[in-house]
């Protein structure tokens, strides 16, 4: 069996504990700890969890927000019994519900 890990991003969360509500707001104090982002990369980093994200990075942020890695990453289990069947497939296949985005008429 396979445990598949899943997080919740609270950056967001420990943003707004410090009355921080713009993500621009990050980037002069990111800068101040040696770590220069673009406005686009700082909203990203906000609104999405990221796959990677570097030490120093992850540093600066706990110091801005005086929190710890644990206060912005919640850690769980997503599928807790995955099973591997013998041609490398999983058995638990999610469902994919297909739709159509129809144009409403020009006329």
């Amino acid at each position: 069996m396979i445990r598949k890990m899943g997080i919740t991003w609270q950056l967001r969360l420990r943003m707004a504990e410090k009355s921080m509500f713009q993500t621009s707001d990050l980037v002069p104090l990111l800068a101040e700890r040696g770590v220069h982002l673009s406005r686009e990369q700082v909203f990203r980093l906000v609104t999405q969890p990221p796959q990677r994200l570097s030490m120093d990075t992850l540093a600066a942020l706990c110091d801005i927000l005086d929190c710890s890695p644990n206060d912005l990453i919640d850690i769980k289990v997503v599928n807790a019994e995955v099973r591997k069947t013998g041609g490398g497939d999983t058995a638990a296949v999610p469902h994919v519900r297909r739709s159509t985005i129809r144009r409403p008429d020009l006329t």
